[in-house]
């Protein structure tokens, strides 16, 4: 994009007005999409199995990976470590983004492999229970979920090798 002589002047201009160029930011960034986001948790043990919790609030697919929202202007890395913590008192760390979705609407999801620093303790008010799970026994899960449970063991068994 080429900007002609008259508009580079004004720009040059408009920077001497920080509060100006402040507001008009602020005016920009309402006008642009807003989003909600998630993360999630792929965690393995040693025998294979990934961990999986039975949430109160999903009424259609209680079982799922553990995680939850990012609160405004936090990483979604740090977000997940904090859920962690927060709802299954298990301390761990946030390894490689296996996936990025859009699931609904403006939502987007993070799955994270993870590797757990520990082991579960308490569990919060949001949970009913977790459990470790074989592959070949999942229950029914989001289909994002899924995918990510299955590209994270991907990835793992090609570095275990």
């Amino acid at each position: 994009m080429t900007i002609n002589r008259s508009n580079r002047s004004f720009l040059v201009h408009l920077q001497r007005f920080p509060l100006l160029l402040d507001l008009i930011r602020r005016v920009w960034r309402f006008t642009r999409p807003k989003y909600t986001a998630g993360s999630v948790a792929v965690i393995f043990n040693d025998a294979g199995e990934v961990l999986l919790v039975e949430h109160i609030f999903h009424a259609f697919t209680p079982w799922g990976l553990p995680g939850g929202y990012v609160d405004r202007r936090e990483d979604p890395d740090h977000a997940l470590i904090r859920e962690l913590r927060e709802e299954l008192e298990l301390d761990a760390e946030a390894l490689r983004v296996i996936a990025v979705e859009r699931i609904y609407g403006n939502h987007l999801d993070f799955a994270y492999l993870c590797a757990a620093r520990g082991v579960v303790g308490k569990l919060s008010f949001e949970l009913n229970a977790y459990r470790w799970t074989n592959l070949a026994e999942l229950p029914e899960l989001t289909d994002f979920q899924q995918r990510a449970i299955f590209d994270a063991a991907a990835w793992v068994q090609q570095f275990v090798k």
